[in-house]
């Protein structure tokens, strides 16, 4: 009777094993499935009309009036496939912008058809479009920009998706928030411009037992971080990655997701500028998860 009620505990006791076991392993499933399923939203979001894969221009602005349209002549030269010799002017006076269209350019505004309109400054971005091509003005520092986009870029048709790591649960780690209240950091971005940001504090987290530190910029009621590691230039983007995180909990503590670290938009093509991270913000050690390197750029 002993032996019987040993075999029958022994039993139970390994159903108990197995179903922690099985439990842990749904976890993680669904944790993987979260991460893939989050990722594949990513790759949609590059391909629609406001992702980073039509990119297909960016042109910088002088003062007084920019031609623009297929023919090399202009001072804009845009794609010849995509456009007429001449589209029009871009007027550039005194921190104004307007557009001069020529009568035959069909250029759009939604739905209404252009033929003179000041698009800088705005309360958002105006958008114009002519067939496949749509641009609109960005400011960096005391500069302006044409950014073009095109819905059939060759960027687009050729992307296949971004490799990643394996995921791994390893990789999501708890950071401190400690705050910096008034602080700025130098941030310079590709083309070379720097420009001071406010960081309202420092996340403090540990990987294998040692402590790590990283500046942050706010994001929404979270935190957008510029990161590089031992991984750049080898499997992942030379001049690292982006990463967001949620808001803090209650106790002053956030997620570092590195499974969601992401290419910047340089790494998909040549027309983004992207912020760089700040030096103290590369890492000592090789993050080998989130994406790799999309090999573009």
């Amino acid at each position: 009777m002993t032996t019987n009620f040993k075999i029958r505990t022994s039993r139970i006791l390994g159903l108990i094993v197995l179903g922690i076991a099985s439990l842990s392993f749904i976890s993680d499933s669904a944790y993987e499935n979260e991460i893939k399923e989050w990722h594949k939203e990513r790759e949609e979001a590059l391909k629609t009309e406001n992702g980073w894969l039509n990119l297909a221009g960016l042109f910088w602005l002088e003062e007084g009036k920019n031609s623009f349209g297929g023919d090399g002549k202009n001072k804009i030269v845009f794609p010849a496939d995509r456009s007429p010799a001449s589209l029009g002017e871009f007027i550039v006076e005194k921190g104004q912008i307007t557009l001069e269209a020529k009568p035959e350019a069909e250029i759009y505004n939604n739905d209404q058809l252009v033929t003179k309109l000041t698009i800088f400054p705005y309360d958002k971005p105006i958008v114009l479009k002519h067939k496949s091509l749509r641009w609109f003005i960005i400011k960096r520092g005391d500069k302006f920009a044409v950014r073009l986009k095109d819905l059939e870029s060759p960027f687009l048709k050729e992307f296949k998706g971004i490799e990643t790591y394996p995921v791994s649960e390893d990789w999501k780690v708890k950071a401190k928030f400690e705050p910096t209240e008034g602080r700025k950091i130098p941030i310079i971005d590709i083309t070379g411009r720097l420009d001071q940001q406010d960081s309202p504090g420092v996340l403090v987290f540990n990987i294998k037992g040692k402590e790590y530190r990283l500046d942050a910029l706010k994001s929404g009621e979270g935190f957008f971080i510029l990161f590089g590691d031992k991984t750049n230039k080898k499997e992942t983007y030379g001049s690292g990655r982006f990463l967001y995180t949620k808001k803090l909990d209650a106790d002053g503590y956030t997620d570092l997701d590195f499974n969601r670290a992401i290419n910047p938009p340089c790494a998909f093509t040549p027309y983004a500028t992207c912020p760089l991270p700040p030096k103290q913000n590369i890492l000592a050690v090789a993050v080998t998860a989130g994406e790799k390197n999309y090999g573009h750029h």
